[in-house]
């Protein structure tokens, strides 16, 4: 599994994408998605101080935040819709005077979450809870910020207690942490998860889709599910029960273990496609033909 993934090809320079990372108590589920716009503007102006006193080169660039809360899948998709939304909304915002903005996006008078900062619901429950911000500038001052944000965020990047507080109160959960990091960092994050998790055979098919989507990437390891990244899709092999145990059993012999040792073949690749789709990769399984070969099938 790598653990330094190069994000920068993948976002429009100069840009410096980020984060900041909300670690909930086990019990605790946030009262509201998104804050109102005095809220999300208080929010911000404290994410502009903290990051500002961690990397003073900040104070010279755009701020852009989204005061919604989403699942870490949700903003680690290829292409960072998020963040790319979030862009063109602050494209489209007025200047008013000289020198730099902050930009806060949240809730509306009525309470609704405009459509591009609604989480899934489906995603949500987890204990860790991100909201997007973005930074950009004058080409070479952002240059020079995502790299110092890129050297010491992730070690260095603890919210400071009011600002907590004030997540916390906004948002009705109780926290246990809030750090800043940036999308480089939480992605090197997510695959430290997910090797714990038992994930770490999916990692390359998965940083594929969202860092080179136009590139190829195999999943081939019996007894994995055999995956195939083409075309920014992943392609899953279905197999028919003998052509499975040919492929991952050949050895066994016994119908109760091969009939048990399929049916978690079966759950592993509808784990790994819920995953795949958790962050926005499209998924479309194969059925592959009995005696075919399916590496041949998936190409």
């Amino acid at each position: 599994m790598t653990a330094d993934p190069d994000i920068s090809r993948q976002i429009p320079a100069p840009q410096v994408l980020g984060v900041l990372a909300l670690e909930l108590s086990d019990d605790s589920t946030p009262a509201r998605d998104a804050l109102g716009q005095q809220a999300a503007g208080e929010l911000a102006k404290l994410l502009g101080r903290d990051l500002g006193a961690l990397v003073p080169g900040v104070r010279e660039l755009d701020l852009s935040f989204a005061a919604a809360h989403f699942d870490p899948a949700e903003l680690l998709r290829p292409g960072w819709p998020v963040h790319r939304r979030l862009d063109e909304l602050r494209v489209r915002a007025p200047q008013s005077g000289q020198g730099p903005r902050i930009i806060a996006f949240g809730a509306d008078a009525a309470g609704a979450v405009p459509l591009p900062f609604q989480s899934d619901a489906q995603l949500a429950g987890g204990r860790l809870r991100v909201l997007p911000y973005l930074f950009v500038g004058e080409p070479a001052a952002t240059e020079a910020v995502a790299a110092h944000m890129e050297s010491m965020l992730l070690d260095l990047g603890m919210a400071q207690a009011d600002t907590a507080l004030c997540a916390q109160e906004a948002f009705g959960a109780r926290i246990e942490h809030a750090r800043y990091l940036t999308l480089h960092d939480l992605l090197a994050m997510t695959a430290m998860q997910y090797r714990n998790q038992g994930l770490d055979p999916l990692w390359d098919v998965l940083e594929t889709a969202l860092l080179a989507p136009e590139s190829e990437a195999w999943l081939d390891a019996p007894p994995e599910p055999l995956l195939r990244h083409v075309d920014g899709e992943v392609r899953i092999a279905m197999l028919a029960p003998e052509d499975w145990r040919r492929r991952c059993a050949s050895d066994e012999s016994d119908d109760g273990r091969l009939a048990k040792g399929f049916a978690m073949y079966e759950a592993r690749q509808r784990q790994l496609s819920a995953v795949l789709q958790a962050h926005g990769v499209p998924v479309v399984f194969v059925h592959v033909a009995p005696e075919q070969d399916p590496v041949a099938a998936l190409r």
